[in-house]
């Protein structure tokens, strides 16, 4: 049976549905007409939710995707659109988040002549995205973008960069779309290997779990705490992946990120065996590549990933195990190990539960009391966000992630990130509680995206913490070059005022009594 002709945006559009994708995220442009003609039609099927800079709309699409584990979509024009999503496409690197971005493009008969907008996307996005390609024929719509998914989802996560040339969009096809995603299976670990990790951590001395990434189900977090308690190892997640694992659990041992507690830092040097699962060695959890010595490190080392490329990338494991980490966790649960460890284990876990005790704060504000009443009031299945900044420490250090809380923070260490990802969390799950925490920088990063928040009705409740500098920047400033600050000292606006201004509900608090 033939398909009625159609052109190649509604193609596009229903390949996507196809897929499975309900939502996505852009800012419109004359390149990509066709498909938002074709998204005219879908609404409460796939839902366009009109941004206003593509920086932030990246950034809504990759906390979509790091979210909900289904690839954020993206839709932005050609030239300046493009480039201004592309911290959204690092971030989503960096954060191992599912994203696939449509960039609009010049014309077939107009490419490399530096035509109006056009961007060489193979070369600018090359280094930050997992591919990056160009649709050259209206027929290839369907063969490009299961591609696309399955690239998105598969290994290690991340963004698909797609560029649309307009006369392909717009050129009229009878090729029938896609009719179901692709089935993207865990790869299974070697039931070798994983005995022989299970012998090595079972003869340790101070055996430590590092745990932390995306493509986490709740049965594989469920599988690992189960492993993790059943053989009392303490677990430290890795930077900002703090609410992948119970933080109410008796071995969570708190976070290694920035900031790491004197106590995490000597507990991955003190540790003898350590069992990583779906993390990547980053700079933030090993305190500047300092913590393991590269290549070689004095721990005996084992670590399982999805992607290949991470093993072994930093640090040589004893042994090195690509698989899932839902599927690893679920064989480890079924192989629990007992050793002479439960001092160790103890020890870091009163570590973790004296982390939360903080003096009085001479502040007007005092941030240690907010967050104590933030712990108990909020609901258990809250979803709080962050940018970047000093007030980070708040949502990062002083909260409490149970099993159906959830932390969206970048990797990247994205300034604007927070209050776009609040926005997409509650396009998400307009049920549940979205928390964002801004620092006065940070927030006006992208305080535009107020008016998307207003238009689509996915409205977080947005905590700024306003001082009137960029603080981090500051606090370097005052280390490396004591007596010469310049260029960090702000003038902000009333922020509950131009919440006002965009229909919304702004309050501003002097007082930790007030909040």
């Amino acid at each position: 049976m033939t398909a009625t002709p159609t052109h190649g945006g509604k193609l596009l559009v229903d390949c996507l549905r196809a897929l499975g994708a309900t939502k996505s995220f852009g800012v419109p442009g004359e390149s990509y007409l066709a498909v938002l003609d074709a998204l005219h039609d879908t609404e409460g099927a796939l839902d366009f939710v009109l941004c206003r800079n593509e920086g932030g709309a990246a950034f809504m699409a990759a906390a979509y995707g790091k979210l909900t584990g289904s690839p954020g979509i993206c839709l932005v024009t050609r030239g300046p659109g493009a480039t201004n999503a592309s911290i959204g496409i690092h971030t989503a690197m960096q954060d191992s988040a599912p994203m696939i971005i449509f960039v609009g493009q010049v014309g077939t008969d107009m490419r490399e002549r530096e035509a109006f907008q056009e961007i060489n996307y193979r070369a600018m996005f090359g280094t930050v995205a997992k591919w990056v390609t160009e649709i050259d024929h209206v027929a290839r719509i369907p063969e490009i973008l299961a591609r696309a998914w399955k690239t998105a989802l598969s290994g290690r996560p991340g963004p698909v960069v797609i560029a649309l040339p307009e006369d392909v969009l717009s050129a009229t096809t009878d090729t029938p779309p896609l009719t179901h995603p692709t089935r993207i299976a865990e790869p299974s670990p070697d039931p070798e290997a994983l005995a022989a990790s299970v012998a090595i951590l079972a003869k340790a001395k101070r055996p430590l779990i590092l745990t932390g990434g995306c493509n986490w189900s709740n049965a594989g977090q469920q599988a690992l705490q189960s492993f993790a308690e059943a053989s009392n190892i303490p677990v430290l997640s890795v930077f900002r992946y703090q609410s992948f694992f119970d933080n109410f659990s008796s071995v969570f041992a708190g976070e290694a990120g920035v900031g790491m507690h004197g106590y995490v830092k000597d507990m991955i040097q003190d540790a003898d065996v350590i069992l990583a699962i779906n993390n990547r060695f980053g700079e933030m959890s090993t305190d500047g590549f300092t913590l393991l010595d590269a290549p070689h490190p004095k721990q005996r080392l084992i670590h399982i990933h999805a992607a290949e490329g991470e093993l072994g990338k930093t640090y040589q494991p004893e042994i090195a195990i690509q698989a899932g980490p839902n599927a690893a966790a679920q064989a480890l649960a079924a192989t629990p190990c007992k050793g002479g460890w439960s001092d160790w284990t103890a020890q870091a876990r009163t570590a973790y539960e004296a982390s939360f005790d903080l003096p009085d704060i001479p502040s007007p504000v005092d941030m240690g009391k907010v967050m104590d009443h933030l712990r108990s009031i909020l609901p258990e299945d809250v979803i709080l966000t962050n940018g970047a900044g000093n007030f980070t420490v708040w949502p990062n250090k002083f909260f409490r992630y149970g099993p159906k809380a959830t932390l969206l923070a970048p990797q990247s260490g994205a300034m604007g990130y927070g209050f776009p990802a609040a926005i997409a969390a509650k396009v998400a799950h307009p049920d549940r509680q979205v928390i964002c925490f801004a620092g006065d920088g940070d927030f006006q990063m992208n305080c535009q995206e107020l008016a998307t928040a207003a238009q689509a009705g996915a409205q977080p409740i947005v905590l700024v913490l306003n001082n009137g500098i960029y603080g981090t920047i500051r606090a370097h400033q005052e280390r490396h070059y004591p007596g010469r600050v310049s260029g960090t000292a702000m003038f902000n606006p009333d922020f509950s005022a131009l919440a006002r201004a965009y229909g919304l509900h702004g309050e501003r608090v002097e007082t930790t009594e007030d909040f």
